[in-house]
């Protein structure tokens, strides 16, 4: 007769039988009891397992046997470990979809950074620490001083000192980009673009009533010869860059080029917009326009793209108090305040060190992904190894609507080269995105699956019918 056979049944857990039913090694049996009894309802989700040493003292088993069946239930997705709060008993795991989306920029999850201990963890700090009155009521100045002193520190890397009064803190970038455009143009006025840009700017324009026209690119970005010449010609208003691992090509505007371009907009006496999502998850990027040219730059930097979109905040750095001001009275217009308590928890991340140790672990899981993108994707990857995204020029025998297309008839979404363009004649190329898929399994079998229809010449495909 076997030890757990002489076990009392009330020092068993009431979730787990007798294991003599089960068949395999010790640490099966446990995690096909565990597994049975999340079945039949014996278990549900949320509810707490005892710590590993308990439950090896309760079944007479050494330690290893229960770390083994804990680890076994894991990967059959039944439990999920919560720091220093214990094992759970997980959620279903339900898919939803069987597309595997390459089209959607964000940052991949951080291999090692348990996310839902650092939210829950970051709430509770701020629910201790906060007035949950304020949290629930409307702000009106553009984020807390405490908002604005993370706004600082976030914004440190690139600028080093920053004066908090010049700081907006804002519902995201695209908020910004529009209170912007609303703030610093008349409708009909121009906007100058690089021929390949973020959709968020064309939407916005064309809902206002400006217009959007591009400036030729090179590999380096906007051409400074050309932004001048559609200064005179055009007289615009504003100009947008991304000059930091651009949105889509991955471009990085280099130190001379910035410079150059800061300076034709002092001269023709023209607003940039600099739209700056990526430089902090760049390795060793220039510094960015707006020190060059303080007074003529709108800085954004959001926390979208290095830590997780669903924060929504976003800071602008503004040094004139006028132009400050009307861009907060064109913000109010249309999003009056970031919600206080995602504010609030981007603040708490920020000011104790989590939004760091995030931004690390996602810098380092990009960096990953691209160089299994550059593995798979061979002779066809130009990326530069950093950031979220991959720009693939096509094979001629493809275009960029038919590749995304066919794409989708394949299980995969990719963004073609049509979503960003600002004026006519699109690149033909596809954007890919390396964070929307959590699994790097599943996104391995997306590019794979990517490459080999690349391979494919359109004739040889043939989209399913139903």
């Amino acid at each position: 007769m076997s030890h757990l056979k002489t076990i009392q049944d009330d020092a068993l857990p009431p979730w787990m039988p007798r294991l003599a039913g089960y068949k395999g090694p010790r640490f099966l049996q446990i995690a096909d009891a565990l597994q049975a009894a999340v079945a039949n309802g014996s278990l549900t989700p949320g509810d707490r397992l005892p710590p590993q040493r308990q439950l090896a003292a309760q079944l007479g088993v050494d330690l290893t046997t229960i770390t083994r069946a804990y680890d076994e239930a894991r990967r059959r997705h039944l439990l999920e470990g919560r720091g220093a709060r214990g094992t759970y008993v997980a959620a279903p795991k339900v898919e939803l979809t069987a597309i595997l989306d390459l089209s959607m920029n964000t940052p991949p999850p951080p291999d090692g950074v348990d996310f839902d201990d650092m939210l829950k963890q970051g709430l509770s700090q701020v629910l201790m620490r906060a007035d949950n009155e304020l949290l629930m009521t409307y702000h009106l100045g553009g984020g807390s001083d405490s908002d604005r002193k993370a706004g600082a520190k976030w914004l440190a890397p690139m600028f080093g000192h920053v004066d908090t009064q010049q700081l907006v803190v804002c519902p995201g970038a695209q908020a910004a980009i529009a209170a912007l455009i609303l703030a610093l143009t008349e409708p009909g006025d121009v906007i100058l673009a690089e021929p390949a840009s973020y959709p968020g700017l064309r939407a916005a324009a064309g809902q206002f009533g400006r217009q959007l026209m591009a400036v030729e690119a090179d590999r380096h970005g906007m051409v400074p010869e050309k932004l001048e010449q559609a200064c005179r010609q055009h007289k615009p208003a504003l100009i947008y860059l991304n000059p930091t691992l651009q949105n889509p090509t991955a471009i990085t505007m280099p130190e001379r080029r910035r410079k150059e371009l800061a300076g034709i907009a002092q001269r023709c006496k023209v607003r940039i917009v600099e739209d700056d999502p990526y430089w902090l998850l760049a390795e060793a990027p220039p510094p960015p326009i707006a020190t060059f040219a303080p007074e003529q730059v709108a800085y954004i930097s959001t926390l979208s793209k290095c830590l997780t979109p669903g924060l929504r905040v976003a800071f602008v750095l503004i040094r004139d108090p006028l132009e400050r001001e009307r861009f907060l009275v064109a913000l109010r217009s249309f999003a009056l305040m970031v919600a206080p308590l995602t504010a609030a928890l981007a603040t708490q991340w920020i000011l104790d060190g989590s939004a760091d140790r995030l931004m690390d672990g996602v810098r380092q899981e990009a960096r990953l992904r691209h160089r299994m993108a550059r593995d798979i994707l061979a002779g066809r990857y130009s990326g530069l190894g950093d950031g979220l995204h991959v720009w693939l020029e096509l094979p001629a025998y493809w275009n960029s609507s038919q590749l995304a297309q066919a794409a989708a008839s394949s299980g995969i979404a990719v963004t073609p080269a049509e979503a960003f363009a600002t004026g006519s004649g699109a690149v033909n190329a596809i954007r890919i995105s390396l964070g929307s898929i959590k699994d790097r399994g599943r996104l391995q079998a997306g590019l794979q699956r990517l490459s080999h229809l690349l391979a494919r010449r359109p004739e040889s495909f043939s989209a399913a019918v139903v």
